[in-house]
């Protein structure tokens, strides 16, 4: 295959796609159920025209019947009258009129049957209208479904993508969350210890934590020194000698 035939095959592969994904079914069988409801109305119509024709024949038909019946009083009065070329002339006029009358009534015959078959591919093509009619529609409403469906198929399987998104979104801020948490707490607890100034509390600065220091140490030697002097007015301390102990020993 050429090089030419080949772009070619592809060009209509392409539009045949392209095609096929713009046209809508629906609107295809409603644009065929349109052409066939032309078709029809051309047949009834045609039916309609022949019914007519039938009927102006037989309008002629009976002018000619009317006036053969005429011709022949005039020539039976032209003959009490002795008046023979008159009656022969009425009679020959009778005569053509009769040949008229004939070839009408082929001519109605030939419409009947014309007719009578037009009806019959009217009543015919009628049927299959209908049928077409309730096919397409039930066609119609089955891509209608699914369309439907196949929609409500590509919604779900966004939100169940949209959801795996939120659902790692979500567990992302639950990390962040106890990140702070745990942040909080080691902060909490460096400020009980004292490793970490509150600079919340008011008036307290490196200076104040200083001398309270030093308070508190005070008040420990304070209360130490609280504490021998309290055991020393007591009992005697482990590896103290008692006074007068060089006598006793």
């Amino acid at each position: 295959m050429g090089l030419m035939q080949r772009a070619s095959l592809v060009v209509k592969a392409k539009a045949s796609k392209a095609l096929d994904k713009a046209e809508d079914p629906r609107e295809t069988l409603d644009y065929s159920y349109e052409r066939q409801m032309e078709l029809l109305q051309q047949v009834r119509r045609g039916v309609a025209d022949v019914a007519t024709s039938k009927k102006r024949v037989e309008l002629q038909q009976a002018q000619l019947e009317q006036s053969i019946q005429k011709l022949e009083g005039q020539a039976r009065d032209a003959m009490a009258a002795n008046r023979e070329d008159l009656a022969r002339t009425a009679l020959e006029r009778k005569k053509a009129a009769q040949s008229q009358l004939q070839s009408l009534d082929e001519q109605k015959t030939q419409l009947g049957a014309e007719q009578d078959k037009l009806i019959l591919a009217e009543q015919r093509l009628t049927a299959k209208v209908e049928a077409f009619r309730t096919q397409k529609e039930t066609i119609k409403a089955q891509y209608t479904a699914a369309e439907a469906e196949a929609k409500i198929g590509e919604a779900v399987s966004g939100i169940s993508e949209e959801m795996g998104d939120i659902g790692m979104s979500m567990q992302r801020a639950q990390d962040k969350v106890q990140t702070m948490q745990a942040r909080a707490g080691a902060i909490d607890e460096l400020l009980d210890s004292g490793a970490l100034a509150d600079i919340s509390a008011p008036g307290h600065d490196s200076i104040d934590q200083e001398l309270e220091r030093i308070s508190a140490s005070s008040q420990v030697d304070a209360e130490l020194a609280a504490l021998k002097k309290e055991l020393g007015t007591g009992s005697a301390s482990a590896g103290e000698i008692p006074a007068g102990g060089e006598g006793a020993a």
